[in-house]
């Protein structure tokens, strides 16, 4: 089993086991998530909607799903993440694809020379209808 395969498997046990409790994950609307520039030194909270993209330096984030465990639960954020790394004159190049969880951040890593990006916590609540009608706008896409 290569190291990738193991990694995969150990995202999605976590995920099982982070969500998997009596009570559902809740999905929300925006990421937060921090993002370090490693040259600078700086910090930066990033907020994040889903489907939308975001910059951070070279970095292009999109968030595809957020979702936190209500308030009577272990607290525990999960969102899945696509981020690429774009430079002018270059095609886009994949750096990061999957999970990160808040209280686990280096579990499922950014692994880049420049930036580090990790989630901090999911914020603004979908509706039930909000939910709805965006699992439906997504199906034909």
């Amino acid at each position: 089993m290569t190291k990738a395969m193991r990694n995969g498997l150990t995202v999605f046990a976590l995920t099982v086991s982070a969500f998997g409790g009596a009570a559902m994950a809740e999905p929300y609307q925006t990421a937060v998530l921090q993002g370090l520039d490693k040259v600078t030194a700086r910090v930066t909270t990033l907020q994040a909607n889903l489907g939308e993209v975001v910059r951070f330096g070279t970095l292009e984030i999109i968030v595809r799903t957020c979702e936190k465990r209500p308030p009577e639960e272990t607290p525990e954020s999960a969102a899945f993440l696509d981020i690429w790394e774009v430079r002018p004159g270059e095609a886009a190049v994949g750096a990061f694809r999957g999970w990160m969880f808040a209280s686990s951040p280096g579990l499922n890593a950014l692994e880049h020379p420049v930036y580090d990006v990790w989630l901090k916590d999911c914020a603004n609540k979908l509706s039930i209808s909000d939910d709805t009608s965006a699992t439906e706008g997504s199906v034909g896409n």
